[in-house]
Formats: structure tokens, sequence, C-alpha cells
């Protein structure tokens, strides 16, 4: 749900639809920054004969400002390719796949990297780097973290990319929140849920257990920052960037006939787009949902209307009656919420919360903003800065930060003290949450690049019935 099947068109089309981004700075090299764009979401682990992949016809890209203007100034852009080695079998591998060029993988993709200036040259920095296979199997694949390492590629020019399939780390209980804005553990509290429930109910991972197709870089610190810095103060304007990724197509696509292949023609059309999570998914009205795809952010001071005066902030005072009291007053109101749009379109400014600022200047635009100066937590919080961890989100986004739970307390008037020391948030804002973490997801995190976990295989999950039941 951070950004899964978010916009009528876009679920139609997973292949391009990015689902989460991640931005920090590297842990283990925190000469780096680790910039990180799930992309077709949900994926079931067995999904032969025709596993998933990234599309040929489609235009990745991670974007970073480094001025505040809201545009890119540095661009790293996906392109891959698909290659069949037998086309007279069905299967994705005919025996067991050892390397990334065994001769059993039938089905393999490879990818370019294109970085693009603020100028707009384009440098092609790297061709044909091979992706891993899905992860079929432990019969397919014995060593499946062995193949995905040797996918993991260091370029001349400093980066280290991988793209390939992941487990998915992203927490989030569908079910129950868009079924009336149901939090489990206080599904008693509910306006509906009263009438159900006498008891405090237990979130579930809906994403668990599902697949997507990442694209990371890590890239140098001082290849991001402004002016090619390599040692910023946490204050200065120059330690803070702007990140989002899009993915495009061409305008047309011409279909041919038999034994002919389509035809792409025409300039490239963004057909998605993610910076911070839950913008489009939760901010933007069902209506501007495509149109917010298809514009830069730079564009994005048309939906802060719907930052200041979030349909959910007013939603949670009707779906748990008496206990979002003061946030009922606050939008009664009617005041913007300052907040919100600092943290969601300028990023926080100097001055609000003690050896922090993220903010990037008065162009309102929806990019994960990462003030590049502040080192990793040695223990991270799952509630980032509301957890007083000044690395995690709304300052970038790790892995393992609670970004739903994060902007609920947000939206519930958590932070609006930062911007109206008279106003006390309701005593539940501070506690609500959606009830998992990072130890909901059943694959484990890895301690280096690219960090994400190894994808669930197709012959484990669904698992098989314990014998004992049989």
């Amino acid at each position: 749900m951070s950004s899964h099947r978010e916009a009528p068109e876009i679920s139609k089309d997973p292949v391009a639809d990015s689902s989460d981004l991640y931005a920090f700075v590297s842990p283990d090299h925190p000469d780096t920054v680790t910039l990180i764009a799930n992309y077709v979401p949900l994926q079931p682990p067995a999904s032969g004969p025709n596993f998933f992949e990234f599309g040929d016809d489609v235009l990745y890209e991670i974007h970073v400002d480094s001025n505040g203007d809201a545009r890119p100034d540095l661009t790293y852009q996906f392109r891959f390719r698909t290659e069949l080695r037998n086309d007279r079998t069905f299967l994705y591998n005919t025996g067991p796949i050892e390397s990334l060029d065994s001769e059993n993988w039938n089905r393999r993709q490879f990818f370019s990297v294109t970085k693009v200036d603020a100028h707009g040259k384009h440098t092609v920095l790297a061709e044909k780097l091979p992706c891993p296979p899905c992860n079929v199997g432990p019969l397919s694949i014995a060593d499946y973290d062995k193949l995905a390492e040797d996918a993991v590629h260091k370029l001349k020019t400093g980066e280290k990319v991988f793209a390939g399939q992941r487990a998915d780390a992203f927490f989030v209980d569908l079910g129950s929140i868009f079924d009336l804005g149901t939090l489990r553990p206080f599904q008693n509290a509910h306006l509906v849920g009263q009438k159900l429930f006498n008891y405090a109910g237990k979130a579930v991972n809906a994403t668990d257990k599902t697949n997507v197709h990442s694209i990371a870089i890590q890239v140098p610190l001082h290849m991001v920052r402004k002016d090619g810095k390599k040692k910023v103060r946490g204050r200065d304007a120059g330690a803070v960037i702007g990140v989002w990724t899009s993915a495009s197509r061409r305008q047309v696509q011409v279909r041919k006939g038999k034994g002919d292949d389509d035809v792409y023609v025409g300039p490239q059309t963004q057909v998605s787009r993610l910076g911070n999570p839950l913008f489009n998914e939760v901010i933007v009205p069902m209506a501007q949902k495509d149109l917010w795809n298809s514009l830069p952010p730079s564009e994005d001071k048309r939906f802060a209307e719907f930052v200041a005066t979030p349909e959910l902030g007013a939603l949670l005072p009707v779906l748990y009656p008496g206990v979002f009291d003061k946030l009922a007053a606050l939008n009664k109101a009617g005041d913007p919420r300052a907040d919100l749009l600092a943290i969601l379109l300028t990023g926080i400014p100097d001055g609000l919360i003690d050896e922090f600022q993220n903010n990037t200047g008065e162009t309102q635009a929806d990019m994960l903003r990462l003030n590049t100066a502040i080192p990793p937590s040695k223990e991270e919080n799952p509630f980032g800065l509301l957890g007083a961890d000044l690395a995690g989100f709304p300052n970038g986004r790790r892995i393992a930060d609670d970004v739903v739970s994060i902007s609920l307390r947000a939206i519930a008037g958590v932070t609006v003290p930062l911007v109206n020391a008279d106003f006390k948030p309701d005593d539940a804002a501070a506690l609500v949450e959606q009830g998992l973490s990072i130890k909901n997801v059943s694959s484990d995190l890895l301690k280096k690049f690219p960090y994400l976990p190894t994808p669930l295989d197709g012959f484990n999950n669904p698992p098989a019935p314990d014998a004992k039941k049989e």
C-alpha cells in the first residue's frame, strides 16, 4: 500500500507500477547513499511458467534533486532487455541454474544504466548487466543468495547497482485499513467495529510472502550533493537531497501481425511516480491519481490543498468517536496543516527539531527528502523522527521504518506542535499504529547492499500441507 496499485490506470500496468521507494545513508558504507525503487508489486512466488520480470518497453528512472527546485540534477535510467535461449520449450529453466550464464536458464534479462546530469547530458555507464533469475525453487536454484550476490555490479564510476527480484519488505494491513479505515489494534473503538468486536485485534501483514522487482543503486555521497561536496554540515542546505522514481512508456504502441514484433514510437510518457510513501495512495483524490502519476514533482503545488486539509484527518474523529476530539476541533478551525505541508512538500526547516532539518526551499514538491549529513543510527527506531531517530522517515526512508504508523500519527496531530506550540494532540494520536513491524516480514533483511530480503521461492510458498495432518 505504500504505492501498490494506488491509481486506477497504473493498477492495470504492474510492470510500470512503482510500489516503494527508499533513500538512506548506507549503514555499512556511510560515505554512500542507497536508493531503491520497487516495481511489479504483490508477486506470488509460485508464478511459473511465466515468472515476473521488468518491462523491456518501460523506462525506469531514479531522480535526485540537489538544489531544491524539484527538477532532477542527477537521474539514473534503467532499460531492460529479455533474451530467450530456446524457442522450443515452455520452460523458464530446463535444469538447475547454477550461474548467471547457465545454459539451463532459458529466459534471461539484462539491463543498462545511463546517467543524466542537470544539463541533460546522457552517459551510458554500463550495458548488458545480468539480472538474477526469479526464485523458482530449491530444485532449480540450490543457492539463490549466491546468484543474487553475483548480480550486484560495481561500476567504474563508483556506483554499485542491482536489478532483480526481492521479497517485499513493506508491511501493511491492507485488509483492515481499506475496510472503512479499521486499525485492528483499535477495532473495538471503531464506529462500526465497536458493534462487532469487544477486543483489540492483531494486525495482518497483507504483503508478507510476496515478491517485488527492485532497482537499487548505491552512490558516493558527494555525487548526489550540491556542488559535489564530500563534507557538509547538517544545517547546510547542500546536505539535503530530494529523491523520486518514475516509469515511462513510449507514447504509441503498434501491435503488428503474426510473426512481427510490436513497435513502440513517440516520446516517453510518464505513467508512474513515487516520492513519499502513501502520498498518491492516501492524499490525492481518486479522480486525480492518474494525473498526479503523469506530472513531475515541480507541479505538486496543484495538490497542496489535499495536504493542507487531508481527508483522512477529517475521517479519524468520525471513525473513532470520542478518541480524536482535539483533532476534530483543529479540523473545525479550518487552518491549513502547516506541519504536513512542511513534512511532505518542502521538508522540515531548521529550528523545529533539535539538530535536524531536511528543507529544500519554498518549491512545493513530493520528494523523499534526505539530509545526507545525518549518519545512520546505531539502533534504529521504526517510528523514525517521531521516535527521536533523526536518520528515519521522514528523513529519507529506511526499509524497516513503519511509514504507515508514522503517517497515521502525523495526520492524527502529533506533528502539529512543531508549528503550533499551543496545540495539544489527543492522547491517542501518539499511540495510533497499524500493529506491525519489520518482524512481520517472513524474510530477513540483508546487512549489505541491496539490503532487501531474498525473494520467497515458488516451491515452498505457499507451503505444502503439514505431513502430520495429511
